[in-house]
């Protein structure tokens, strides 16, 4: 991976940048999901070998054969796993949505995360999954077919500029740069740039107080990226603190090990309640880089 001097200058300030570049440069691992709607996790175990549990998630599952593509195995075809990367599990399990819960989740395509909330919900309760494009749609439509996820309606908004409807639980997994995801997609590199982080934490910002507004009173919030950077992750997190009555919650999971939030970045001093949000670097898990806030509206 060739790096940029900005990259390199910016990522030293934030973290050990040896260590981050040594776990970057290892092959990323593939990972998959059971999609307990359609079989238990006994049963798959059974179907497939070369199986290892993901620590944070019983459900997940690293697979270490390489005979065959993890996606042309009859099993997925069937829809009894997700293919789905370790760390991109944790948001739904830190949502941890209730069988009865009305969910969104406002950027969904192409659906990992939606059927995993509708795994935990045991198909039950009401999911609305809204994406922006019409060929993510597709892919989300499908894959919720495949999952034979039947609690979840597909809308089509712009997240800022979804109607207002309320909501017991709403995961935003918002669209970002993706530097948490360097192992598997190292192209993103080519194209960083400090500009291109600065508009996407503005969009990010817009669609996190939309989301905060659809909530009911008690209601949860899910705030995640797959990306690394503080403009993407704490300062939006800050804005939120700063212009509502949001409160934090801790989020953890046993077995999962995490990172210290940032606090400042570039002079500016983000709420000390951030320290309760979950930053995860590569390095800590081995796993792609996600940063994960659980929000209350009191």
């Amino acid at each position: 991976m060739e790096f940029k001097e900005k990259f390199i200058e910016r990522y030293t300030g934030l973290t050990d940048f040896k260590e981050f570049q040594e776990a970057i440069s290892q092959p990323a691992r593939k990972s998959i999901r059971v999609n307990t709607i359609k079989i238990s996790v006994k049963k798959l175990e059974s179907k497939i070998s070369g199986l290892k549990n993901v620590p944070w998630c019983d459900e997940g599952f690293y697979i270490e054969r390489r005979e065959t593509a993890v996606g042309n195995l009859r099993e997925h075809f069937l829809g009894y796993f997700y293919v789905q990367e370790a760390a991109s599990m944790i948001p739904a399990l830190i949502l941890d949505p209730e069988e009865e819960d009305l969910v969104l989740d406002m950027s969904a395509a192409p659906g990992s995360k939606t059927t995993q909330l509708a795994s935990l919900m045991k198909n039950r309760g009401a999911i609305i999954a809204n994406d922006i494009k019409w060929d993510r749609i597709k892919a989300l439509s499908m894959n919720l077919q495949r999952c034979g996820v039947s609690n979840t309606i597909i809308t089509i908004y712009k997240g800022e500029f979804f109607p207002d409807v309320k909501f017991d639980k709403i995961l935003l997994d918002a669209p970002c740069s993706g530097t948490g995801t360097l192992q598997k997609s190292p192209d993103t590199l080519k194209i960083y740039n400090t500009g291109m982080i600065k508009k996407l934490s503005y969009q990010q910002k817009r669609m996190i107080l939309k989301a905060y507004s659809l909530l009911k009173r008690g209601g949860s919030l899910v705030y995640s990226t797959c990306s690394l950077e503080p403009e993407e992750n704490e300062n939006v997190v800050d804005c939120l603190l700063e212009k509502t009555d949001a409160r934090l919650e801790k989020a953890s999971l046993q077995n999962l090990k995490s990172s210290t939030p940032v606090l400042e970045f570039e002079g500016k001093k983000y709420n000390s309640e951030i320290k309760k949000c979950l930053r995860i670097w590569p390095q800590d898990n081995n796993s792609e880089g996600f940063f994960i806030a659980k929000i209350k509206k009191p």
